[in-house]
């Protein structure tokens, strides 16, 4: 790309941001309300605490529900109509300032937006008005009003927000680039702010063209297509090529390798791409072009297909990767590289590739395990045990391998000491819980997770058990338990692990010959005990059993009045996935891995990735090496939540290796859909 082309290229991108606007990608979780049910008991003796806020007049609770949903239609005139009719002491009445303010943004002058600032300061609401503004002033290039009100968020979570200011700064003369390099990880979620600052250092000479080859590269990579339009675009190239290169990628490689180095990457991208549906077609594909390519783009196209090759399981996969010499390896790269790695049992190449890995990606828990082992292998016991030592001081999967490791066992916690009727009452006082509690009578989940996370700011261990009490007594174990997982020194197991329904639940596990331990592992992770959660695939209930799986199940067990909306029954739900637990648990010959696998991404594929071995795997490498994320996160997170559970009800150390053990190639017929 030649300095001439520039100014052309950036008015190009910037004139199709409205076209190709850019897509965040998000996992499902459960979104629905618990259902109206009897608080759990207060253990005998407790101190009492006020519940939810006295239940406000229902004709404010329906006025408000209207102009919350004014509001998301961006009604102005129908927005102050319904707000004059709630009154100054309603509640939530800085959501009706919001709201107001909300749906004349653009209209509204500073110091108006200042006013409902300072009149809500400190609260959630402030927060996310603040973050709307901002984003405003970002996209109308108000750099100065936008530094003058950013503060924190300036260094906050929000990526827009993070890349206009470090825009901002650069639209000054500053240098960001290698801030920009460190933050530009996640092109899904780039929009505007983030092309608009590429584009601004690759005007000032800050970017250069391998940083957007790289841009372009992880846009591939991560299936986002708006995005690689743009950035193709501040390379002098076809966005509509970048695009067919992510979606349609065989008539990209149709279209030929180009010429310039921008046209080979986007024909990469496609080969890449491509490889993750036929990896034979990527393989011909790249061997034929290959002379026409430079090593190091030959190295990197033979990463794209190693990568693709890892996810599917390919033993082609180890092979793949040792022709990657010379290419610089995504993270995503890097992972799947020492997952084949640890199949393969290349300690050596293990160490290797977790020590060329950013430092953050090498200082996650995950990666200190497996570096430690490496260690081990190589007899620097030294080093391993420290490292071991690190992580076993965590509570969650890799945790509880590294202290069997070391020699230990998962070990419940005694009960702290008891929580006093101030305590109790001091947090139940915090505004914004009071809000979160108000959210949740409304069964607005989302606005009552984002008050509820903001009253805990800044709160002790003590505070924080409190306010997990306060959430039990409310049904809200969901809340519970998240809150609980934020003490740092003081661990109360049942709060961070409770066991509700046991009435239902034991027996049935118990007729089934299921250990208790790992349903409830499975609960605590499937719904975090919301009994009428939805996901966003339809599934249902505090075991999260879908339509069609409920009513096979429901077939096999001889439940002839079985309808889909009995999945919200709570004793139908626990009999159900129960019942389809067992049936994984002995379709997979008692294995939990590939049992608690199945449940989450279906015993096909269970199947499938058990048919790959040809010999006993290791436990912890076979979770380690799922191809889903989802799944693989899942089965860490159940088999540590029943190891942790186990603890709990034998009250005896446990072992999260009697649950982790080889993961042998033969099975049973199949008898699961």
């Amino acid at each position: 790309m030649t300095t001439g082309s520039l100014p052309a290229a950036l008015a190009i991108v910037f004139a199709s941001w409205t076209l190709y606007p850019g897509t965040v990608h998000a996992e499902s979780a459960p979104e629905a309300p618990p259902a109206a049910q009897a608080v759990p008991p207060v253990p005998a003796g407790a101190p009492t605490v006020p519940g939810a806020p006295a239940v406000d007049n229902r004709a404010d609770d329906d006025t408000f529900m209207l102009l919350r949903e004014a509001a998301r239609q961006n009604d102005a005139v129908r927005v102050n109509a319904l707000a004059s009719r709630l009154p100054p002491s309603y509640p939530l009445a800085s959501y009706v300032d919001y709201y107001r303010l909300k749906t004349r943004m653009r209209d509204a002058t500073a110091d108006e937006i200042r006013e409902v600032l300072r009149r809500h300061e400190g609260t959630a609401v402030a927060e996310q008005l603040r973050t709307e503004w901002l984003l405003d002033l970002g996209r109308r290039r108000d750099f100065a009003g936008f530094e003058r009100e950013a503060g924190q968020l300036a260094r906050g979570d929000n990526l827009q927000i993070r890349c206009y200011a470090l825009l901002a700064r650069a639209s000054r003369g500053e240098q960001v680039g290698q801030e920009a390099r460190a933050l530009l990880v996640n092109p899904a979620g780039y929009g505007e702010a983030c092309t608009a600052l590429m584009a601004q250092l690759i005007q000032t000479g800050q970017f250069n063209e391998d940083d957007l080859v790289w841009q372009l590269r992880l846009a591939g990579e991560a299936d986002a297509t708006g995005p690689a339009r743009r950035i193709a675009l501040l390379l002098g190239a076809s966005d509509t090529r970048a695009a067919q290169a992510v979606d349609v990628p065989a008539v990209a490689m149709a279209r030929g390798i180009g010429n310039t180095r921008a046209e080979r990457t986007i024909y990469l991208v496609a080969v890449g791409r491509m490889a993750r549906t036929s990896l034979k077609l990527a393989t011909v594909a790249l061997d034929k072009n290959s002379p026409k390519l430079s090593s190091e783009e030959r190295a990197i196209g033979w990463a794209s297909i190693a990568h693709a090759a890892s996810i599917a399981l390919s033993p082609e996969a180890y092979n793949y990767w040792q022709r990657t010499n010379g290419a610089r390896l995504t993270n995503e790269q890097l992972q799947w590289k020492t997952r084949i790695a640890l199949r393969r049992g290349d300690w050596k190449l293990v160490r290797a590739t977790i020590e060329s890995m950013p430092s953050n990606l090498r200082a996650e828990n995950v990666w200190v395990y497996w570096l430690a082992r490496a260690d081990r292998q190589e007899g620097r016991q030294a080093e391993a045990t420290a490292a071991l030592e690190r992580v076993a001081s965590q509570h969650h999967f890799y945790g509880q391998l590294a202290l069997d490791d070391l020699g230990r066992q998962v070990v419940a916690p005694p009960p702290i000491m008891p929580l006093s009727t101030e305590e109790l009452a001091s947090v139940n006082a915090n505004p914004s819980l009071q809000r979160a509690l108000k959210f949740y009578a409304l069964r607005l989940r989302a606005e009552g997770n984002r008050e509820w996370n903001w009253a805990l700011r800044g709160m002790s261990d003590r505070q924080l058990l409190a306010a997990g009490e306060i959430a039990r007594r409310n049904d809200l174990l969901d809340r519970t338990v998240e809150t609980s997982l934020r003490t740092r020194t003081e661990l109360d197991y049942s709060q961070r692990f409770p066991a509700p329904h046991l009435d239902v639940l034991h027996p049935t596990a118990q007729g089934l010959g299921l250990d208790k331990a790992w349903v409830y592992g499975l609960i605590r992770q499937e719904s975090r005990f919301i009994s009428d959660a939805r996901s966003g695939v339809g599934a249902s209930g505090l075991m999260q059993v879908m339509p069609a799986t409920g009513k096979w199940v429901a077939a096999k067990i001889g439940m002839d009045n079985f309808v889909h909306g009995m999945l919200n029954d709570l004793r139908t739900n626990i009999t159900l996935g129960a019942n389809y637990m067992n049936m994984v648990l002995e379709n997979f010959d008692g294995d939990e891995i590939l049992a608690t696998a199945a449940y989450n991404a279906g015993p096909s594929r269970a199947r499938a990735w058990r048919g790959l071995l040809d010999q006993p795997m290791e436990g912890a490498v076979f979770v380690e090496s799922i191809p889903f994320s989802e799944t693989r996160n899942y089965v860490r997170n159940v088999l540590a939540n029943a190891t942790n559970y186990a603890a709990v009800f034998e009250n005896k150390p446990q072992s999260i290796r009697t649950r982790v053990r080889p993961v042998q190639p033969r099975e049973r017929s199949a008898i699961l859909p």
